[in-house]
């Protein structure tokens, strides 16, 4: 039976990807599958796998077809975190293609990878999350 594994994240520049991401989103480096082209980031608390990063030599794509959500509660939690993530090398990226009032903000990582921070509070469920 097939079950998703981790999202993966094709970067230039390995060391620098693991400084953003484990800083971003308070990650620690597995040592499990490490290699010159990979590394594994698991969550912080021990809970697990929660992003790869591969080594590549393909440009980021401009507009991804799929790409990383990341969620806080609150606008202000949003405008604190875009400004944090900016703080240690994301991008803000001038998105063409946002619909009016957005929930999300879009930035791209060091490689420039697009993802979204989205303020729950706005999203079309008002916040209302199912629970597990």
């Amino acid at each position: 039976m097939l079950k998703i594994g981790i999202p993966v994240i094709g970067v230039t520049d390995l060391p620098r990807a693991v400084a953003f991401w484990t800083q971003a989103l308070d990650l620690v480096v597995a040592e499990e599958w490490k290699s010159e082209t990979w590394r594994t980031l698991d969550h912080a608390d021990g809970s697990g796998q929660a992003l790869g990063l591969l080594r590549s030599t393909s440009p980021a794509e401009p507009y991804p077809r799929l790409h990383l959500d990341l969620f806080t509660d609150t606008t202000e939690e949003q405008q604190a975190e875009v400004q944090r993530l900016i703080g240690l090398g994301a991008q803000a990226v001038d998105w063409d293609l946002y619909p009016p009032d957005p929930d999300f903000v879009v930035l791209a990582d060091p490689d420039d990878n697009i993802f979204c921070v989205v303020d729950l509070s706005r999203a079309p469920g008002g916040g209302n999350r199912p629970t597990p």
